[in-house]
């Protein structure tokens, strides 16, 4: 891939990471905002959708770019998607719990508490997905 050939020097896999999903990101909150805002389909299901296409790019860049690991697809794909999804109803869940309560705190807008919720389900999710995909999915097997 074109983007690959300018990733590959850097080394920290945290930074590859942010890279990848920098690229994830931007690709699944397009999806999410035009699915929400110009296409007027539910929160759920605009976020689910942004997610999913952007977990499918991610499982194949952050296994051979970010952790490049050689973990099997019948290991590491269902791992993949568990961590996946508990992380999006996690972060997505919390995120809108979190602004629903700030909007009776405060006079807010409901496409403001929606959309910033997307916002700060992306920020809580890309921390979670980090951390269970290196630990759990990648996770790197030292010889005994």
């Amino acid at each position: 891939m074109f983007i690959l050939k300018y990733l590959k020097p850097v080394n920290n896999d945290f930074i590859r990471f942010l890279l990848v999903g920098t690229v994830n990101t931007f690709v699944g909150l397009a999806i999410m905002f035009f699915l929400l805002n110009v296409l007027g389909i539910s929160y759920w299901v605009s976020t689910f959708t942004g997610n999913t296409v952007g977990a499918c790019v991610s499982y194949l860049l952050n296994r051979s770019f970010t952790f490049r690991s050689s973990v099997s697809l019948q290991k590491g794909l269902p791992r993949f998607c568990a961590i996946i999804f508990i992380c999006y109803f996690s972060a997505y869940f919390c995120s809108e719990k979190i602004l629903q309560a700030a909007g009776h705190l405060f006079p807010l807008d409901q496409s403001f508490i929606q959309n910033s919720s997307i916002l700060l389900g992306s920020g809580l999710y890309t921390l979670s997905n980090y951390l269970g995909q290196k630990y759990i999915v990648f996770k790197k097997i030292t010889p005994a």
